[in-house]
């Protein structure tokens, strides 16, 4: 049965913090599920958020809502097993609008997921996220 798969013992992990301000645009928002708030990074030339699981997870889609103006066009997600490197699990391709995004996602069994998000469009590489959400198993 498809569940979301972060929980309070998921570890979470993120390139930047719009200045730094972890209190307002922390990775904490990515999950809180309060439209109010949101992860906004820094800027740069791309972003990523790792999740590390307290156990190993079937990954099967991939939820994201961001600000319109501040997606990527391209994101990859990767994921690992243990102290592996992360490997390439997809591609996917966000639309630049407030929407919730479902991405599909292949069979996966991983304990960690890196999501990347490259060519933001934002002129500075900044990237802001409402709500993020992995949907799969445990395993």
């Amino acid at each position: 049965m498809t569940q979301s798969l972060v929980c309070a013992e998921t570890v979470s992990r993120v390139s930047s913090v719009l200045n730094r301000n972890t209190r307002q645009f922390g990775k904490k928002h990515l999950f809180d599920q309060d439209e109010e708030t949101c992860w906004n990074s820094d800027e740069g030339p791309s972003q990523w958020v790792i999740l590390e699981f307290p156990q190993r997870i079937c990954v099967s889609q991939l939820q994201i809502q961001f600000q319109g103006g501040f997606s990527s066009r391209r994101g990859c997600l990767q994921g690992s097993q243990g102290s592996e490197a992360f490997n390439k699990i997809v591609d996917f391709y966000p639309e630049d609008n407030n929407s919730l995004q479902t991405f599909p996602v292949p069979a996966a069994e991983v304990d960690q997921l890196k999501v990347m998000f490259e060519d933001a469009t934002d002129f500075f590489g900044r990237v802001v996220i409402y709500h993020l959400r992995v949907l799969g198993e445990k395993v």
